[in-house]
């Protein structure tokens, strides 16, 4: 990577991992919930909810979120245990019915029955236990991703930094379309799938420049996003 571009996406990084760019942002809502001084479930719940919602414009997620933890009376934890949840074919969100927020709450209950925290799940595993989604071994998982990033990254900005036993050197990138494009017009990557060793690359691609951070350079592509 050539010296000047790596000024650039550092530069990027540094301005872009700042609360003022997220406040009408997904992760607005795990932050609501550390805020409110809220249980380490309930941040979970409402991280993997926020994550899983993230898609389309910013203002229609938090639209939708909105709605969500209304019906749970913002109290997510309460309301997974409580096995009462909505559950009809109408939407909460896009193509997200509230039938499919269900059956995640129904994955959560089983899972913190026996457990405490979501953090010892690797990525893969989320998958299969939380979003009861098939094994995909190249899926790239980005909206999982994401919700690791929020909840390991513990530089006191942007991210939350709850999970104390996770390594946020193995942090990888959410990869969706934007961020493939982004990655694609600077180089980061020349592969044609959007898929996991996609994502692999082009976080290695940041740990030249963050060695034990690469997740920082998902800040250096939303600086590229607004700046382009």
């Amino acid at each position: 990577m050539k010296d000047c571009l790596k000024q650039q996406l550092t530069e990027w990084a540094e301005t872009y991992n700042d609360p003022q760019y997220f406040q009408e942002d997904p992760i607005a809502f795990p932050r609501e919930f550390v805020g409110r001084g809220a249980s380490l479930k309930d941040i979970e719940i409402a991280a993997v909810f926020s994550a899983h919602f993230a898609w389309g414009r910013r203002s229609m997620i938090v639209r939708d979120l909105q709605r969500l933890f209304d019906e749970m009376e913002w109290r997510p934890a309460d309301y997974v245990a409580a096995g009462e949840w909505r559950s009809d074919d109408s939407s909460i969100h896009r193509t997200i019915k509230w039938s499919e927020v269900a059956g995640i709450c129904k994955q959560l209950d089983e899972w913190y029955k026996w457990h405490d925290s979501l953090e010892s799940l690797t990525p893969a595993q989320m998958r299969v236990t939380v979003f009861n989604q098939k094994e995909d071994r190249h899926a790239p998982n980005k909206k999982i991703n994401m919700m690791r990033r929020w909840m390991v990254r513990d530089d006191g900005k942007v991210d939350l930094g709850l999970w104390k036993h996770s390594d946020k050197s193995a942090l990888l990138i959410p990869l969706d379309v934007h961020v493939y494009g982004q990655a694609v017009e600077l180089g980061l990557t020349q592969r044609k799938q959007k898929n996991l060793e996609t994502a692999m690359e082009i976080t290695d691609a940041f740990r030249e420049i963050f060695p034990d951070d690469p997740a920082k350079g998902d800040f250096a592509l939303f600086g590229y996003g607004v700046t382009h």
